[in-house]
């Protein structure tokens, strides 16, 4: 398969892009879009809509985000300080936040203006194979989704779900196996 790089942003074959996403880099970092992914920034190109376009964005030097083949987005944003990784086809639906780092301290002391990132806890996203994230799910640092696995819409995924689950809840509960 072809992979074309542009502006440090490599993107795999026939990856299709339905309007314009959003999408910024921190100085000696990754973004890799693998092959048939499609991203879907503009409500007329799903049935839910939009309330953005798909932003994917790293935040510190030496972060990598990688999406797999054949993964499908609608509108979401996805920000990496260290490492989001989402596997082969993906289904993460409208307005979706998969990050991997709080963005800010938690010591309220210079959370505003404290440019030291070492003290922002961050920490890896891993989402597996055959994963659909329900919309608006939000996706918190540290968690590994496992493969197959369905997150609920409107979920906050605190900590790792097991392959073959559904999960859904703030705080993001398993309710059964995929297979039940």
């Amino acid at each position: 398969p072809k992979v074309v790089g542009y502006m440090g942003v490599q993107v795999g074959d026939r990856v299709r892009c339905y309007g314009m996403p959003i999408i910024s880099m921190e100085v000696n970092t990754r973004i890799e879009i693998g092959a048939e992914t499609k991203l879907c920034s503009i409500s007329e190109m799903t049935a839910l809509g939009v309330n953005h376009p798909v932003v994917l964005r790293t935040v510190r030097p030496g972060a990598t985000l990688i999406i797999g083949r054949n993964t499908g987005m609608s509108g979401g944003a996805i920000c990496a300080a260290v490492r989001v990784e989402i596997g082969d086809r993906c289904l993460i639906g409208a307005n979706v936040t998969i990050t991997d780092t709080d963005f800010h301290t938690i010591n309220p002391v210079g959370r505003h203006d404290d440019s030291n990132l070492d003290k922002v806890a961050s920490a890896p996203v891993i989402i597996e194979d055959d994963v659909f994230i329900g919309a608006g799910a939000t996706i918190l640092k540290g968690v590994r989704i496992g493969r197959n696995s369905v997150v609920g819409a409107d979920s906050v995924v605190t900590r790792d779900v097991p392959a073959d689950s559904i999960v859904a809840g703030n705080p993001a509960r398993i309710l059964k196996s995929v297979f039940e």
